[in-house]
């Protein structure tokens, strides 16, 4: 029989955790959507959704291309402001099919230009980076074109936020240049009120959107992941900021 005082500290620490659950878990219910989302400031106040799939490891899918692009960089594979030559496939998503830079192609997730550098930059130089930045299990299996994208490199929602802030430190063991070209082009909204930097992921049915969004109050690291179909894409960005503004952190 455990102390009266022992069970009602359980029981508010309980309510703690789950009652961060409540605001965030209606949004997924009225979409009827199995995910996580995990959202931390830079002083350490946090809410979630679902924190056991929080802690679970996914592929990151195109989230790796925050990472990819800093290898890229930092390999001189590509620079910041280079032309990246089409290779004239044709391919289902109109906006690959051109020439990019860096910039559109973070903005488009165009993935024959990451696999482009993934022709040159070695399995053993990803696996040594994936070793300083901590990343997921680093692991990138057989395949070096694809190891991203559903194979063995995998990385929780807890996971990608600690990336995220270590990003934002500036902790990566990279060219002060490349972070701050990086994060330059992870920005997707900025206004007098926020700076909201973001990437996208997608692949066999696994969505991501995961980034951070600098207020005047606090920075806010986020990650979310979802179970989805081609059509549900948009519901990525729908359930973040409708969960931002129900925090009232927009």
């Amino acid at each position: 029989m455990y102390p009266l005082k022992t069970i009602l500290l359980f029981t508010l620490l309980m309510h703690a955790l789950f009652a961060n659950d409540i605001p965030i878990k209606s949004i997924f219910e009225a979409k009827d959507l199995n995910g996580t989302l995990l959202i931390s400031s830079l002083h350490d106040k946090e809410y979630s959704y679902n924190m056991p799939r929080a802690e679970k490891r996914f592929t990151p899918a195109s989230t790796f291309k925050i990472a990819h692009t800093l290898i890229a960089l930092e390999e001189q594979v590509v620079t910041q402001d280079e032309n990246i030559k089409w290779d004239e496939k044709i391919r289902t998503y109109e906006a690959w099919n051109k020439d990019q830079t860096l910039q559109s192609a973070i903005a488009v997730s165009c993935v024959w230009c990451y696999q482009q550098f993934a022709n040159v930059i070695t399995n053993d130089t990803y696996l040594n980076y994936l070793k300083q930045m901590n990343y997921g299990n680093g692991k990138t299996g057989l395949e070096k074109s694809t190891f991203w994208l559903n194979s063995e490199l995998k990385i929780s929602a807890r996971e990608q936020v600690e990336f995220l802030k270590k990003l934002y430190r500036n902790e990566l063991p990279f060219h002060q240049k490349h972070l701050d070209f990086t994060k330059e082009i992870l920005v997707i909204e900025k206004n007098k009120n926020y700076t909201m930097r973001v990437k996208t992921g997608f692949s066999n049915g696994l969505g991501w959107y995961i980034g951070y969004v600098e207020t005047k109050e606090d920075v806010w690291f986020f990650a979310l992941n979802m179970d989805i179909n081609n059509t549900q894409l948009s519901y990525r960005k729908e359930v973040l900021f409708e969960a931002l503004k129900v925090l009232y952190i927009l």
